[in-house]
């Protein structure tokens, strides 16, 4: 009866369009996943999100689950996941998008999933890394480690998404490192993110990591800019 009457008052809906979510429905109402702009990237090793690398880092795979459009499902679902606390939302795309990763045919497999890390000046502003879920229901899926400790952000900085494209390639460079031990080398990490744009950030996560002794890199976003 307590559950009917907080439903009726103040009911579930959905986090793409706002409709009031049926008994059925989890976070995304039918008709948004429906609507979700998938770019089948994991079905083409030569996709657009690899070739932001191209010349840059090497990679093993490179892809994002749907496409990133101003004022769509997904710019709306980001920030209510980035900014609304709704972190529920990055689980949801987790668990959809690992099954088409389970159909990978990679060479050597993933080791661990590493989350770009946030500073902690902004973690303690936001509560939360917006990426946690979601590489959580990656690593849950694969059956592999979720390790949030070995990248971390040394310098605090401002959102990448407020700088120009300039400014961005200037100071991210040197924002990250990593941390690690011996058995840590010749691990094959994934790192994810949420929207990859020009992909500075990832280059500057990757680069962090290839300081491990014969580490492999690949990288999986929840969106990429739709440019």
């Amino acid at each position: 009866m307590y559950k009917f009457l907080i439903d009726l008052f103040f009911p579930k809906v959905c986090s793409g369009c706002r409709s009031v979510l049926m008994t059925n429905e989890t976070v995304l109402c039918t008709n948004c996943r429906h609507e979700l702009p998938l770019t089948q990237y994991y079905l083409d090793s030569n996709n657009q999100a690899v070739k932001k690398f191209y010349g840059k880092i090497e990679t093993e795979h490179v892809s994002a689950f749907v496409y990133f459009n101003k004022k769509g499902i997904v710019q709306e679902l980001i920030h209510n996941l980035k900014y609304k606390g709704h972190e529920e939302i990055g689980t949801v795309l987790g668990n959809w998008y690992v099954e088409d990763l389970k159909e990978l045919k990679l060479k050597t497999p993933f080791d661990a999933v590493i989350p770009v890390p946030l500073h902690p000046r902004k973690f303690r502003e936001r509560g939360y890394n917006q990426v946690t879920t979601f590489g959580k229901a990656l690593a849950e899926g694969l059956k592999i480690p979720y390790n949030d400790s070995i990248l971390y952000r040394k310098k605090y900085s401002k959102t990448q998404s407020k700088k120009n494209l300039l400014g961005r390639s200037e100071n991210i460079e040197d924002i990250f490192d990593s941390v690690f031990t011996e058995e840590s080398s010749n691990k094959h990490f994934l790192i994810v993110d949420d929207v990859l744009t020009t992909g500075a950030t990832l280059e500057a996560c990757s680069r962090a990591l290839l300081k491990i002794p014969g580490a492999k890199i690949s990288i999986v976003c929840m969106a990429m800019a739709n440019s």
